[in-house]
């Protein structure tokens, strides 16, 4: 497997690139966290900004920013095989810097609790408390980036 210099992260532009999306979120979510395919799709895939990984052709990872009142990340899944490689930071520097390119200062977000670390460490802050999500710990948080 290459390392993360082979590794492209760029806006969705087309249909290969949403395929990859919608698979490697079904991988994460559906396969290995057992979250309801019925919670994982919703119609804010719609009007999302999404973002991929790659490696080649292959789409790795995933993450998508939705505008419903506020501006939150989500959906952010790497295939098992590619974690702790900082491919997840990476996903989330895009957006964020499509998110500052749209104008919008804030960005929120909610963390599971397993990953909230990687959050944290990419300047996320804890806004409130602990709940539960299709049936995971998470805990919302938020960054500024303006």
């Amino acid at each position: 497997m290459a390392g993360q210099q082979s590794i492209e992260v760029r806006v969705a532009s087309n249909d290969g690139d949403t395929h990859g999306a919608f698979a490697v979120r079904h991988e994460v979510f559906i396969v290995e966290q057992d979250v309801p395919p019925e919670l994982e799709r919703d119609d804010a895939d719609d009007s999302a900004v999404h973002v991929v990984a790659s490696d080649g052709a292959a789409v790795i990872g995933t993450a998508r920013l939705t505008r419903d009142g506020e501006a939150r990340i989500g959906r952010v899944a790497v295939l098992p095989a590619w974690r702790r490689r900082g491919i997840a930071g990476l996903l989330l520097a895009a957006l964020e810097s499509e998110a500052r390119r749209l104008g919008i200062a804030e960005v929120s977000l909610h963390s599971q609790t397993y990953v909230q670390a990687l959050y944290e460490r990419h300047g996320y802050a804890v806004t409130g408390s602990g709940f539960v999500e299709a049936g995971i710990d998470h805990v919302p948080m938020a960054k500024r980036l303006l």
